[in-house]
C-alpha cells in the first residue's frame, strides 16, 4: 500500500507589538534645528552673493578719442555655485519653517488630553 506523504505544519508567530513611542512631534530640539537651519540660510545667502560676484568680470577697453569698450565675461563655475546655494538656502527655509510650525503646533499627548 501507499504511504499518505504529510508536510510538516508551519507555524506562523505573530509579529510582537511595538511600544507606543509617544508624541514624536512635539520635540524642543527642533526649535534648536531651526536656529541652525536660519544660520545656514544666512551663510549661504552670503556665499551666493560672494560668487555672483565672482562670476561676473566687467573688462573695459580704452580706445583714443571714443568711449571705451566695455565687456562682460561670465564665469560658469562661480554663477552655478551661487545658484546652487541659492537652491540648498530655499530648501533650508522650507523645512526651517516645517520644524518652527511643528514646534509651535504640536503638544504633548498629556497636555492635549488635559485640555479635553
Amino acid at each position: 500500500m501507499t504511504e499518505a506523504v504529510t508536510e510538516p505544519e508551519t507555524v506562523v508567530e505573530e509579529p510582537e507589538e511595538a511600544p507606543h513611542a509617544g508624541p514624536s512631534l512635539h520635540q524642543p530640539k527642533r526649535w534648536f534645528i531651526a536656529a541652525g537651519e536660519v544660520v545656514a540660510i544666512v551663510l549661504l545667502a552670503i556665499v551666493a552673493v560672494w560668487c555672483w560676484n565672482r562670476g561676473v568680470v566687467r573688462l573695459a577697453y580704452p580706445l583714443e578719442g571714443r568711449e571705451a569698450l566695455i565687456s562682460t565675461r561670465y564665469h560658469g563655475n562661480w554663477l552655478g555655485t551661487a545658484v546652487g546655494a541659492v537652491t540648498l538656502a530655499v530648501i533650508l527655509g522650507l523645512d526651517a519653517v516645517r520644524q518652527v510650525v511643528l514646534a509651535l503646533r504640536t503638544r504633548p499627548q498629556k497636555a492635549a488630553e488635559a485640555d479635553v
